[in-house]
């Protein structure tokens, strides 16, 4: 094996030299096809797509779920075959990287041996390196296989690799039984044979077990929601008893809609013991209350007793129509199977109609024998009522009807007196309660008009230390727009005084030109200077829409004329664009803008001249 790899290393062009991209399977094939090398993969099978090789793509979750782990493949070579079928033997190729060559092992060998894999494993175990193998090399050969997070190598040929997948470990162990051969070199130091295994290492087992804490957690959190989700709702919870609630109380056990809460409250009440010889008045107009809602609970009973009866009766007159129409059906039934036009029929037709005739039979005898047990029972409701005619059970009925209806006399009477005596408490507990209430909102009207004028106090105050604040302000701009003032006063003195001494020199020297044009230039620009600080602090935004129309169209026109133009040259080209502009309007914005448009002054005497030009370049990269 080591004399055929060697053989195959001799006749293996440079890959430096390649020019395709290694990541093409398509060109890596021909190019293998080109060197007489068998193309990568089985026959009839198509290369596996990166998509296995996708860091979105989480195959840890076979740790999770029992998924069987991918094998593996090198992304960016290409090289690696898919997954066989079980019965079809793994073959392996020969892998080709900048530094080394990896030779595969003997198919006939059994596969290398590995130990059990370590929960949350990210980290390999490498030994059989090359005894001149670097760092560097190892970690072009591994990181084909993923991200490499760490490199651990020992003296003794081995080293432990941790990754930043797990899934990447099963693409490293795919290369275990490899030989590696380091460049073309035969020695015994630049080839040795790769043990790949799974290590366990204490940050993969941490990793895992963080994962699985976190994992628990939310299992646990599905499960209470879960369990919260199912449980039945508690009851509404009862509020203690006071004469505000009690009073809210009686107003709903008044209210149809509310009653069935209310008395539920009512009940809890009387239970915990609320009633005592102050609250029993107002319990027992509440008990009343609830008394009051029995006649409306009977006629809602006779509503839908009478509700019923109607239905029914449109219950009994729909099935009488169902039953005519089954009547009707079968006589027509009766009258095909008449010998007139049964002969007609073909004996399928006779065999079809035979079997719809006996089932509207059974339909009508069904419905008919419903409709009789319905007419049965008015008839019994009927007798009822005929023996209740009795004159011996009517003279019964009406002594027991007369004793029932004094008892209800007398327990009216009670009850109008118990009423009347609760209604006497309450116009007590009234007047007690509205001579408390008086004195409450006299007390209540005091606080509010002191609290009305500790604010209107409040906004005054304010009010005065804003206007302090503005005046300051005034003040301060005022001393500022003086300082200025003198500043350029002084500075216009100074330059006066050069100017005189400048010409004075200049006749002397009789270079008048020259330094007068120098001296003009000088005085411009300390006056730009000045222009600009006042500029900067005073000049406001640009106040419409036209006006930065005007500064884009000022800024083109001056960007062509480098050497600048003068108002009066500006001004007639703007004319032409609107009419309504003038001379004035454009030297007042241009002077608004000095970080764009700067003034100069050329020329001696008679021919001096002003004149505009665009800085805005150099007033970008000043700021």
């Amino acid at each position: 094996l080591l004399a055929a790899a060697d053989g195959l290393g001799s006749i293996a062009i440079d890959t430096t030299q390649l020019n395709m991209s290694v990541a093409d399977p398509t060109a890596w094939a021909t190019a293998m096809n080109n060197l007489g090398m068998v193309p990568v993969g089985l026959a009839g099978q198509q290369l596996v797509t990166d998509s296995i090789c996708v860091p979105g793509f989480d195959p840890s979750l076979s740790m999770m779920t029992g998924i069987a782990p991918i094998n593996p493949m090198i992304p960016g070579m290409g090289l690696v075959p898919p997954p066989p079928p079980t019965d079809v033997p793994v073959v392996k190729e020969i892998i080709h990287c900048k530094s080394c060559t990896l030779f595969p092992p003997n198919p006939n060998l059994p596969p290398p041996s590995t130990r059990e894999r370590p929960p949350g494993c990210k980290t390999v175990f490498v030994g059989g390196l090359p005894e001149n193998a670097t760092e560097e090399i190892i970690q072009e050969v591994f990181e084909q296989c993923g991200e490499i997070t760490a490199i651990r190598k020992s003296k003794k040929n081995f080293c432990h690799i941790r990754f930043a997948e797990e899934f990447m470990v099963d693409k490293a162990i795919y290369l275990s039984g490899y030989r590696m051969r380091l460049g073309s070199s035969t020695d015994k130091k630049d080839s040795g044979r790769l043990h790949v295994d799974f290590a366990q290492a204490r940050d993969d087992f941490y990793e895992w077990e963080c994962k699985q804490r976190m994992l628990a957690r939310e299992e646990r959190h599905r499960r209470k929601m879960e369990e919260d989700r199912l449980r039945p709702p508690s009851p509404p919870a009862i509020m203690h008893y006071s004469e505000h609630e009690a009073a809210l109380l009686a107003e709903k056990l008044k209210d149809d809609s509310k009653f069935s809460e209310a008395i539920t409250v009512l009940l809890t009440w009387i239970e915990r013991g609320e009633v005592n010889r102050r609250s029993a008045n107002q319990f027992y107009s509440m008990v009343q209350s609830a008394n009051s809602h029995v006649r409306r609970l009977m006629n809602e009973k006779a509503a839908h007793e009478q509700e019923m009866e109607q239905a029914k009766e449109s219950f009994k007159n729909a099935l009488t129509g169902i039953l005519t129409q089954f009547e009707q059906i079968v006589a027509v039934f009766n009258a095909s199977t008449r010998q007139k036009a049964w002969d007609h029929f073909s004996k399928a037709q006779r065999k079809n109609i035979d079997i719809w005739r006996k089932h509207s039979e059974e339909l009508r005898n069904a419905h008919s024998e419903q409709l009789m047990g319905i007419r049965r029972e008015e008839e019994m409701e009927m007798s009822d009522d005929d023996s209740g005619d009795n004159p011996s059970k009517k003279l019964r009925v009406d002594d027991s009807a007369l004793a029932a209806q004094a008892y209800a006399l007398k327990e009216e009477n009670d009850s109008l007196r118990w009423q009347l005596d609760a209604y006497r408490n309450e116009v007590e507990l009234l007047k007690q309660e509205k001579g408390q209430l008086f004195r409450a909102e006299e007390s209540l009207t005091k606080d509010q008009q002191l609290q009305f004028l500790q604010q209107t106090m409040q906004g005054m105050q304010q009010q005065l230390l804003s206007i302090q604040e503005e005046l300051n302000n005034k003040k301060s701009e005022l001393e500022q727009a003086k300082e200025e003032q003198t500043h350029t006063q002084a500075m216009l003195k100074v330059l006066q005084e050069q100017l005189k001494s400048a010409k004075e020199l200049a006749d002397i020297n009789g270079h008048e030109d020259s330094q007068a044009n120098e001296i003009n230039v000088l005085t411009v620009a300390l006056v730009n200077q000045d222009r600009e600080k006042s500029s900067e602090k005073r000049s406001p935004g640009l106040r419409s829409e036209k006006e930065a129309l005007l500064i884009g169209i000022i800024s083109t026109f001056l960007h062509v004329h480098p050497f600048g133009a003068n108002i009066e040259y500006l001004w007639s080209y703007m004319q032409q664009l609107d009419s309504r502009i003038s001379a004035n309007e454009i030297e007042m914005l241009l002077m608004r803008l000095p970080r764009m448009f700067k003034q100069e002054f050329t020329g001696v005497g008679a021919t001096l001249e002003k004149r505009w030009k665009f800085c805005a370049f150099e007033g970008i990269k000043t700021v």
